[in-house]
């Protein structure tokens, strides 16, 4: 037992001994791994917003029907003596019966008129059934489709019969006469509201439901068949929209308890706190309250509407209880419906939970319909008990000694319970309860700074707090709360604001009404506010002018675009790039707004942020700058140059280091496609006429047959896994997709050049861009195609883009857009494909055949330059056949530029749309339009659109958006204040963190102890397999039981330890170039692999060796001068060994020099790049950008990087076999420290060692491997080894090195150049002979040596076994 205690505890033993060495994992920085790489660039999905008022509503008119009879009884109800005999507060036996009747009539009008003011109130009292007739329909006529109010009190007639009539009188009160409900319906119409105070009114509103539905069905039968003798009848009223409010069941008689009044119905609903009073002053508990009495209730100081006095704050206390009752208790739609829709329904609503209350005291139940939930038991109630409680035990001394008044403690405690609500926060739980009160609270300025602030941080929770908060009405109080001046309130009303907006943006309108910009704009424009309140103002503003003319106009007169200018250089990120968006959003599609930055120099402002570290701002002044260009008015030869200096200022980051970048930047090019449409048209014209001219063998068919094995040849296809970035749908939607991405990764094995013809649709299209659509059959250039003009464009350099002249603006934009096609980011690519196809389709539609096919090339009749004026394309009347809408004809019909001498064109089968794809382009357009038969020059550019019926605009325009700006607007949505799971200690995320980092200990504390007893022999077997390609590259993992092998251009996965395959997929790099090198990141935490090719791109990736799909996490172009067509031989040295050697190397690396190397430090999260090219570029990966170009003063490719950061060193092995090392600190001139210049041939690695004194070990092609002390000029130590070296590895921690050599066999040295083991057959594997070494690797840590090569086999080989 012991032992294995023993055993458990050893990870914990070794963390009490190095505790310091323990936690320099938690310092390392992490790469890519923010928002932008782990998740979709989208805006949220908009929640359906259903807390507008489809219909506010007022209710215009009021009829009060009172039959009292005042002094005769009816004959049905046998009252009590005494009996309850108060009508609206009056005893109606104190004065005559008709002045009584009048009376009465003229309170019951006041106490309504309390709750709605501006109504009109037509009373009718005792009347007969014209009089009542006569009412209805008057104020029906009058209201037109506004809602009436029908009050009806029954205290002197028959109670209410089952066949749906109340009672009148007739002219001289000798008779009840009855009066059917369903006329009464007819005469009011809808919308109404209906009070009914009598007994057994619950009959009434049975009736009224019955009725109601009959009507529906007369309207249906009248609806289906108009010969019905009911469609010939006026047609009844819809009684949909009528609301009832009913004071007993059917089976009830109202109380008749003397201390109540008769009306308690009527008074619960139309004099609430007075009944209120006088019922908690019947209770029992009232007795707790010594000296309160009726008589005293009635002096209760003050106005109902003056929330200072008393009164007013009993009557405050109470609306916001009922409120709040009504919130909780009732479905969303319906508390809306009765008590947001309209003040009169909605405080008839309120009393109505009263009058539950305190008539089921009595065993009377009020109805209402709609129906609601019971009330009467809520807990709130107490509150409002205790509310009175208080106020009343004050009124002795107050109204006897006049002491002051002491406010309720109510609203502070429902403020105390809501924090408490916010502060012991569980995700999942119930609303807090108390969010209507907070509404009421706004009210009063002595709390409404807490209110404010706690309501900001409710809506913090999320998307769906903000819609609550919106559902119970918040939106009126805070849009009046903009016209307060008070500064406290500033940061909390613009982040309240900002969460609103971010979640429902159509408040923008509401916004603009009541000027609340104004507010917004003043906020921004104040320099003593914080920058974060700032930023959300700018954020609020940018949603202001979002796609919305008028509010684009108010902010651009409030001097919106000078301010938003001012605050462009704000140290704080967020609000340098919501300040750029901001103004993309204020001038897109909006001219005046746009000219008012061309006269502040918006354009030239924002060119600074084309450069700033952070990638979102980048992006944001892309967009900016994009719609400056985008915009579609009337074109001056001034606007035209601003458009130029745009985009070729935009045009220097084709090679930014970030995807979202790029992306942005295809969309902004877009939008100057669009505007200067025929000009480009010109310019694809030119570039596919020269690229059908110019045969390009493509560069993957000049290798030599056997040095490539075809996929066929190997024994098995092995499953790839193709990969989308992102969205992890597989590639392979279809069969027919998986087929094409498998005939991709072949070469096409005849070995010829495949020809492409522009007409065509090229029959295969690259698996890099296949991966990201699967609906490129449609495209008219092909990836092939596209790539292929951008190698023939005499692109020597991109950075010869900057300074052109301008005549040539629309070609560099061109090939811009080429390099961005082949981007190696299949989004970016995606996208560039779109707007060059759209392009190429329009200028095949318009280009006449007739013409193209005299003048045998397109170069003579179209003008070399755009902008040279006079030079036209003929145009010989008529228009060319247009495609019909049958996709397939599209290869045939659209005129085509001959193909060369004769050459057939390929032809494909018709077209069939996969997956509810539409024929492509071709459906939108019309039959006939308009060619350009102006050459297009420079003034009159868009001149041909104008009657472009813009199906092709809408075409790019409407897929070209890259949803960057709802994506950002996402982080105003999400709770801001919370504390990320990453820093929580007890979240999941950092307890796996804790694993890794204890397990990162005991790897590197393990292996430790092996390498320090030193290691003997090197040649146990561990692990042995056949890889699905060729090793190129492989690279341990420095924690995990796992090994990356790439081939030409997939990477395997395999964990050594249970020998099995983890994972195959496919890198996506382009058919004529291989991965030359591959690094693992943040290898501590949570893996990326980056792999290298020798095109330049860098992609990485995460998701792999588990279970899930790999996913791309970025890609872009780490080296932009490397067409791997261009490569010149390495020079060779004089021995004809290393001639072979470097030949071979030639091969095995490509077309010939290094491809591209790279070397990473973690500490940093620096990553170098170089390879055949004269230059190591450092790009920082926290900025996503290049930071250094430092140039290697060597006329030769460089062959191996190596980095330490803490001396800001590297060490650079170069193909004509000198060493040099480079201080990064220096300037480009100074900045190479050393050359060391012994070895006289290729050097295969570069090794700079880590320790503070740490040495330069290199080894050339010969074998030679040298020690190099970094002060003194000359090696300290030589060693000789094997000659013909293809690949080396150097141990980092147990200074040993492997060599792998043209002779098939693997030698393994220790520092002292002594050979340790030499490895000529695999184990156990028919004793079969090495093939030639491909590639080695050391494990980081372990004594562990993995070998690559030529036969497919990889196998690992480590120390022997009693060490480990």
């Amino acid at each position: 037992m012991k032992m294995d205690s023993e055993l458990l505890l050893s990870p914990a033993v070794c963390l009490a001994e190095e505790e310091e060495a323990d936690m320099s994992d938690w310092n390392l920085p992490l790469a890519f791994m923010k928002k932008r790489h782990s998740e979709k660039i989208e805006g949220s999905k908009a929640l359906a917003q259903s807390w507008r008022m489809k219909d506010r509503m007022k209710t215009v008119s009021v009829a009060l029907v009172l039959c009292l009879n005042v002094g005769v009884d009816p004959p049905d109800v046998v009252k009590t003596s005494p009996c309850a005999r108060l009508e609206c507060w009056i005893d109606p036996l104190s004065m005559s019966p008709q002045k009584a009747l009048e009376t009465i009539g003229a309170n019951l009008q006041k106490q309504y008129e309390n709750w709605q003011p501006r109504a009109r109130y037509k009373q009718s009292l005792d009347p007969t059934v014209d009089e009542v007739k006569k009412l209805c329909t008057s104020l029906r006529r009058n209201a037109k489709e506004e809602r009436v109010l029908f009050h009806y009190n029954g205290h002197g007639v028959p109670r209410p019969t089952v066949n749906g009539e109340i009672w009148v009188f007739n002219k001289n009160y000798t008779q009840y006469i009855p009066l059917s409900v369903y006329d009464l319906q007819t005469w009011m119409g809808s919308p109404s509201i209906f009070v009914y105070d009598c007994s057994n009114a619950g009959i009434i509103v049975k009736s009224f439901k019955q009725f109601a539905l009959q009507r529906e069905q007369e309207l249906e039968v009248a609806a289906i068949n108009p010969n019905h003798p009911l469609a010939q009848m006026p047609l009844p009223p819809s009684m949909k929209n009528c609301i009832q409010l009913a004071a007993c069941e059917a089976s009830e008689l109202l109380p008749m308890n003397p201390d109540l009044p008769a009306d308690l119905f009527t008074s619960c609903l139309t004099t609430p706190i007075k009944i209120a009073l006088r019922w908690f002053c019947m209770q029992k508990s009232a007795k707790l309250v010594p000296g309160v009495t009726l008589d005293l209730i009635e002096k209760i100081p003050g106005r109902l509407n003056d929330r200072r006095t008393p009164l007013g704050e009993l009557n405050w206390i109470f609306t916001a209880i009922t409120d709040t009752i009504a919130w909780n208790v009732l479905p969303r739609d319906l508390f809306q419906k009765l008590f947001r829709q309209d003040l009169l329904v909605a405080s008839l609503f309120r009393n109505f939970l009263l009058a539950e209350r305190i008539m089921r005291s009595y065993n009377c139940t009020p109805v209402s319909s709609p129906r609601l939930p019971p009330t009467y038991m809520h807990a709130m109630w107490q509150a409002w008990d205790l509310a009175v409680d208080i106020c009343l035990s004050q009124l002795p001394t107050i109204i006897e000694e006049g002491t002051a008044f002491r406010h309720s403690p109510f609203f502070a405690e429902q403020l105390t319970a809501f924090q408490v609500w916010l502060t012991m926060g569980v995700e999942n739980r119930n609303p807090p309860e108390q969010l209507p009160i907070v509404l009421q609270v706004l009210l009063s300025q002595v709390h409404r700074l807490r209110a404010l602030d706690l309501l900001g941080r409710f809506l913090d929770l999320g998307p769906w707090a903000v819609s609550l908060a919106l559902s119970v009405g918040i939106f009126p109080y805070v849009l009046k709360l903009l016209q307060s001046s008070a500064r406290e309130l500033r940061p909390l009303l613009v982040f309240i604001w900002a969460k609103i907006l971010a979640v429902d943006s159509s408040c923008q309108a509401d916004l603009v009404k009541d000027n609340g910009h104004k507010y917004f704009l003043s906020v921004l424009a104040d320099p003593y506010m914080p920058a974060e309140h700032r930023t959300m103002a700018v954020f609020i503003l940018a949603v202001i002018v979002n796609s919305y003319t008028t509010g684009q106009e108010a902010c651009l007169q409030g001097n919106l675009i000078a301010i938003c200018l001012e605050q462009l250089s704000d140290p704080h990120p967020l609000l340098r790039q919501w300040v750029a968006i901001c103004l993309g959003r204020i001038w897109q599609n909006f001219d005046s707004a746009r000219w008012c930055g061309v006269r502040d120099s918006a354009h030239e402002k924002l060119y600074s942020l084309l450069s700033d570290p952070i990638p979102e701002v980048r992006c944001a002044a892309v967009f900016a700058l994009g719609t400056f260009v985008g915009n579609s008015a009337e074109r001056t030869d001034h606007s035209t140059t601003i458009d130029h200096n745009v985009a070729m200022m935009l045009a220097q980051l084709i090679n930014d280091g970030s995807p979202v970048v790029r992306k942005e930047l295809v969309v902004a090019l877009s939008h100057l496609v669009v505007q200067y449409e025929s000009n480009f048209c010109t310019v694809a014209l030119q570039f596919m006429e020269e690229e059908k001219n110019y045969a390009v063998p493509s560069p993957a068919n000049t290798l030599e047959p056997g040095n490539l094995t075809p996929v066929r040849d190997s024994p098995a296809i092995p499953r790839l896994r193709s990969v989308n970035s992102y969205t992890n749908i597989r590639a392979a939607t279809t069969a027919r997709n998986l087929n094409k991405s498998l005939q991709n990764l072949n070469l096409n094995e005849e070995g010829g050049p495949v020809a492409f013809s522009p007409g065509n649709l090229s029959t295969s299209s690259s698996a890099s861009s296949t991966l990201g659509s699967p609906d490129n059959d449609e495209y008219i250039l092909s990836f092939e195609t596209i790539d292929k003009m951008r190698r023939v464009s005499s692109y020597s350099s991109l950075n010869s883009l900057i300074g052109v002249s301008f005549n040539s603006v629309y070609t560099q934009i061109w090939r811009v857009l080429l390099h961005l096609a082949a981007d190696p980011f299949p989004e970016v690519s995606d996208l560039a494909m779109k707007v060059l196809n759209s392009i190429a389709y329009k200028a095949t539609i318009n280009a006449r055949p007739q013409r193209i096919l005299d003048s045998g090339s397109l170069t003579q009749s179209a003008p070399a330059s755009p902008t040279s004026k006079g030079a036209h394309i003929h145009q010989a009347g008529g228009s060319p056949p247009m495609p019909s809408a049958s996709s397939s004809s599209l290869t045939n019909e659209v005129p085509k530029p001959p193909t060369r001498g004769g050459e057939q064109p390929p032809t494909r089968p018709p077209y069939t749309p996969t997956l509810g794809g539409q024929a492509p382009h071709s459906h939108q357009f019309p039959r006939t339009r308009k060619m350009f038969d102006k050459g297009p020059s420079g003034s009159e550019q868009a001149g041909d659109d104008a009657d472009d019926p813009g199906g092709h605009k809408a075409y790019m325009n409407a897929n070209l958006s890259t949803g960057l700006c709802d994506w950002s607007a996402k982080y105003f949505a999400q709770p801001v204040m919370k504390i990320p799971e990453e820093h929580d200690v007890e979240s999941q995320v950092r307890k796996e963190r804790e694993w890794r980092f204890l397990r990162n200990a005991r790897v590197r504390k393990q292996s430790q102890r092996i390498t320090q007893r030193g290691v003997t022999r090197l040649d146990d077997q561990i692990f042995i397999n056949r890889n699905p390609g060729v090793p190129s590259v492989v690279k341990f993992h420095p924690f995990n039981p796992c090994i990356a092998v790439a081939d030409k251009d997939s990477i395997c996965f395999w964990d050594w330890e249970k020998a099995e395959r983890l994972d195959y997929f496919y890198n996506g790099n382009p058919r004529y170039t291989r991965i030359t090198a591959m690094e693992y990141l943040n290898g501590h935490d949570y893996s990326l692999l980056l792999t290298a090719t020798d095109d330049g791109a860098l992609r990485i990736w995460k998701n792999f060796a588990d279970q899930r799909n790999p996913e791309m996490v970025t890609a872009w172009q780490g080296l932009s001068d490397m067409l791997p067509t261009t490569r010149g031989q390495p020079s060779s040295s004089a021995h004809s060994l290393a001639r072979r050697v470097s030949i071979y190397l030639d091969r095995s690396k490509g077309q010939g020099g290094a491809g591209m190397v790279v070397d990473w430090e973690q500490e940093t999260g620096l990553l170098m790049t170089s390879g055949d090219v004269r230059v190591i570029r450092i790009w920082d990966t926290e900025r996503e950008m290049k930071v250094q170009d430092i140039p290697t003063g060597a006329d030769s490719c460089v062959t191996s990087l190596s980095c330490d950061s803490q001396r800001s060193l590297i060490a650079a092995g170069l193909g004509d076999g000198s060493v040099r090392l480079y201080d990064r600190r220096m300037g480009a001139n100074e900045c190479r420290v050393m050359t060391y210049r012994e070895h006289s041939s290729w050097v295969v690695k570069a090794h700079l060692q880590k320790q503070t004194d740490g040495k330069i070990i290199s080894v050339s092609v010969d074998g030679d491997v040298r020690f190099f002390e970094l002060r003194s000029p000359d090696s300290v130590n030589v060693l000789q080894t094997v000659k013909g070296l293809t690949a080396l590895d150097i141990h980092p921690q147990a200074n040993l090195f492997a060599c792998g050599s043209m002779n098939q066999f693997i030698a393994v040295y220790n520092s002292n150049g002594d050979v340790i083991s030499n490895i000529k057959y695999y184990d156990g594997f028919m004793g079969q002979r090495i093939g030639a070494i491909s590639c080695l690797a050391f494990h980081p840590y372990w004594p562990h040596l993995a070998v690559g090569s030529n036969d497919y086999y990889m196998s690992i080989y480590s120390a022997e076994k009693r060490l480990r």
